[in-house]
C-alpha cells in the first residue's frame, strides 16, 4: 500500500479537519495569519465526517473554521492548477464573509473572513515569496479600508523547487513556524517522527506525522483518496504535456519567424541592388513584393 500523501485534499481534510487534530489546524493557521488574527481556539464547521464525503474528484474538500471572536477561516489544499483559479478563491471567500449574516441580523455582525489557499502549483509567477497576503487597499495611499477581506496563497512549488533535494540542503531553509508546516507538507515520506532534526522536532509536527502513518481509510475513503490521486496526476501529466507543446510551438514559431525575417532582409538586399542597378520603383515593387513606399524609403536611406 502507497504512503499517504497530505497534498491530496482528502488526507489534507482528515488530518487537519477533525475535532481531535485541532491543535494541528490552529498551529497552521497561526503560522499563516499575523498577530492580530492568532487563535487559541476554534470551532470547526464542516468537520470531516465520511457519511457526508463525496467521491466526486471535483468537489471542494475545504475547512471552515471559527475563531473565539467569529472570524472566519477557510483552508483549502489544491494540487491541480486549473482556469480561473484566482475567481474561484475570491468567490470562496465572499459566500465564506456572507454566509454569516442570518435573517434579520445588520451588517454589523459580520466578521473577518480569511481565505487560505495551499497550492502545489505556481500561481504568481510574479513573485519569488511562496506566501503571499493580498487585501483591498486603496490605489495611491495604500490605506486597508475593506479590512474584513484577507486571502493568503502558500505556493509549496515555490519552497520546494527541486523534488532530488538532499533533506539536509531543505532543513537549512526552514525558518518559521509556516516552514515547518511546508516541510511536512512536501517532505513528509523523507521525515522519521522517531528522529526528527532538531529543526522539525515540535509536537505538533511528530503529531502530524503519527497521524498520518497510522490513518486508516475506509474501502470507500481509500477508492476516493486513489481516484482523487489518480486525477490528480492525470491533471499534472496534461499540464507537462501542454507546457511541452507551448514550449515546442514556440521554437516552431521562433524558427519561421526567424526565417521570415531571413527572407525579409535578403528581399531588402536584392532591392537595394536593383535601385544601384537603375530599375524603377515599380518594376522593384513588382518583382520583390515590397511597397512602393519600403522601396522610397529604402531609396533615401
Amino acid at each position: 500500500m502507497t504512503k499517504i500523501s497530505p497534498r491530496v485534499d482528502i488526507a489534507f481534510k482528515k488530518i487537519f479537519g477533525v475535532e481531535e487534530n485541532k491543535d494541528l489546524l490552529i498551529s497552521l493557521i497561526n503560522s499563516i495569519v499575523g498577530t492580530e488574527d492568532q487563535v487559541s481556539d476554534l470551532t470547526l464547521l464542516n468537520p470531516y465526517n465520511p457519511k457526508h464525503f463525496k467521491s466526486d474528484k471535483l468537489s471542494i474538500l475545504d475547512i471552515k473554521a471559527m475563531g473565539p471572536h467569529g472570524k472566519r477561516f477557510n483552508i483549502e489544499i489544491q494540487i491541480s492548477d486549473e482556469a480561473d483559479y484566482d475567481k474561484r478563491a475570491l468567490y470562496y471567500w465572499a459566500k465564506l464573509y456572507t454566509e454569516q449574516l442570518k435573517t434579520s441580523e445588520d451588517y454589523s455582525s459580520l466578521s473577518k473572513a480569511i481565505g487560505i489557499h495551499i497550492l502545489n502549483f505556481t500561481s504568481i509567477p510574479e513573485v519569488e515569496s511562496y506566501h503571499n497576503v493580498f487585501h483591498i487597499a486603496e490605489k495611491n495611499s495604500g490605506i486597508l479600508y475593506f479590512k474584513d477581506l484577507e486571502l493568503h496563497t502558500i505556493e509549496l512549488k515555490k519552497f520546494s523547487k527541486d523534488a532530488n533535494e538532499e533533506i539536509s540542503s531543505f532543513i537549512a531553509r526552514i525558518k518559521s513556524a509556516l516552514d515547518l508546516w511546508v516541510a511536512f507538507l512536501t517532505k513528509h515520506e523523507l521525515l522519521n517522527k522517531a528522529n526528527l532534526p532538531q529543526e522539525l522536532a515540535y509536537k505538533t509536527v511528530e503529531k502530524a506525522l503519527n497521524v498520518l502513518e497510522i490513518m486508516n481509510f475506509s474501502v470507500e475513503e481509500r477508492e476516493a483518496y486513489e481516484d482523487h490521486l489518480k486525477w490528480l496526476m492525470v491533471e499534472a501529466n496534461t499540464l507537462k504535456k501542454s507546457e511541452e507543446k507551448g514550449r515546442a510551438e514556440g521554437r516552431s514559431e521562433g524558427r519561421a519567424e526567424g526565417e521570415i525575417i531571413g527572407v525579409q532582409k535578403t528581399t531588402i538586399v536584392i532591392a537595394a541592388k536593383m535601385l544601384d542597378e537603375g530599375y524603377s520603383v515599380t518594376d522593384i515593387a513588382k518583382l520583390t513584393g515590397l511597397t512602393t513606399q519600403a522601396i522610397l524609403a529604402l531609396q533615401k536611406s
